[in-house]
């Protein structure tokens, strides 16, 4: 039998754990300090021990799985074991330490002067489909190579785990997982996702935590973004995207007050009704200092069995709500789209898959994605910077 060389076993099998990736982190387990040891026996065998960051690690199965495969790409098929461990308080801190990269804990990383391009989508009244173009936006911009979070501030509506199959059979959300006093949100289709859904217990043992209503008044609204800001670990983002509630109340004066630096998207629905209120929307991000970058037309006219175009919600509010935002403005408030009512953008929502994965050819997808193409096109305000679509 020829003699093993351990050591360079050993380099190898550490090159392949650098391309193991945490899935909740999103980093290198080698730039975790995730990876214990690496031991390699006379009979070529490798045994990996990693540390996980806690206990009870809702990633841990995934994170075996992958290093186990990665040690056999170099010691051979058969020949990886793979040990778990939990990290020290200790290195928890260190760790929580290197991600902040030096920030202050329970700082907001997305004030003035951050490299993020911050979205709020608002609407003047609920039931216009904010949510799902939020949801469906957020993973068309991450299918661009874009790194993308998501804040979901409709306390009182959450719907966002949902739309993106974050919920289980019961409707009970994805938790996030703590290390120490940090959050680090869940993934979903590439989008770092957090909501105070998530958070929400059942009102009695077996039941639906999407069913408990969150009766919160204006200060506990404002420590909850706060904490989502704060608290919760989304590395760098490209862009955050925040679902706000619909109206002009205390969450949207909030995050003028937290995120002075957003950019806002208003959506709205055909008919002119609706775009009275939408307006009132966009004109409170602005009293906040924020800039409108355009406006989205959700339930638009869809093609009828006749080839003819059925106009349900009747049609040219969102032009309206442009026009109006755009008046005595320097730059003109565009009408980036016009999504049409689609049976696929319903059913993709229901199942927990947006449509722009679900059924990217269908009309509604065809309408997200050019506003996602035009918000990841918009030159940034910070030093013109822009971000890169041609990253498909």
């Amino acid at each position: 039998m020829p003699r093993v060389d351990a050591a360079a076993l050993e380099r190898g099998v550490r090159a392949a754990l650098a391309g193991v990736i945490d899935p909740e982190i999103r980093k290198p387990i080698t730039e975790l300090d995730m990876v214990d040891s690496v031991v390699v026996g006379d009979d070529g065998r490798v045994l990996v021990g990693i540390r996980l960051t806690i206990v009870g690690c809702p990633a841990s199965d995934r994170i075996e799985r992958d290093v186990r495969q990665a040690a056999e790409t170099v010691a051979g098929p058969g020949n990886a074991e793979v040990t778990l461990t939990v990290m020290t308080p200790e290195q928890r801190q260190a760790l929580t330490e290197r991600l902040r990269g030096g920030r202050a804990a329970r700082g907001n990383p997305f004030g003035p002067g951050t490299l993020t391009r911050v979205i709020a989508i608002t609407s003047g009244k609920g039931g216009v489909g904010k949510s799902t173009i939020t949801a469906n936006l957020a993973v068309a911009l991450a299918a661009r190579g874009l790194t993308v979070g998501l804040v979901d501030a409709d306390v009182h509506g959450f719907s966002i785990p949902g739309l993106l199959g974050l919920v289980d059979e019961h409707g009970n959300a994805a938790r996030p997982t703590r290390v120490d006093d940090m959050i680090l949100p869940p993934v979903a289709h590439g989008v770092k996702v957090i909501s105070i859904g998530m958070f929400v217990e059942p009102a009695e043992p077996g039941g639906r935590a999407s069913s408990v209503a969150v009766a919160w008044r204006g200060p506990m609204l404002h420590r909850t973004l706060n904490q989502f800001l704060t608290d919760v670990y989304f590395g760098d983002l490209d862009v955050l995207l925040v679902d706000l509630p619909p109206g002009t109340g205390d969450v949207a004066i909030s995050l003028g007050q937290l995120l002075p630096n957003a950019e806002v998207v208003v959506v709205t629905t055909p008919q002119p009704a609706a775009a009275d209120v939408a307006e009132r929307s966009g004109v409170v991000a602005r009293q906040t200092g924020q800039r409108i970058v355009g406006v989205v037309e959700n339930m638009a006219g869809f093609a009828g069995p006749d080839g003819g175009v059925v106009e349900l919600f009747g049609s040219g509010g969102g032009a309206l709500v442009a026009e109006r935002l755009s008046e005595g403005q320097p730059q003109q408030v565009p009408l980036l789209a016009s999504v049409p009512l689609s049976i696929a953008l319903r059913q993709g929502g229901d199942a927990g898959t947006p449509v722009v994965v679900s059924a990217p050819d269908d009309p509604a997808a065809r309408a997200i994605e050019l506003v996602a193409e035009h918000l990841a096109a918009l030159p940034r305000a910070l030093a013109g910077r822009r971000l890169d679509v041609s990253v498909r």
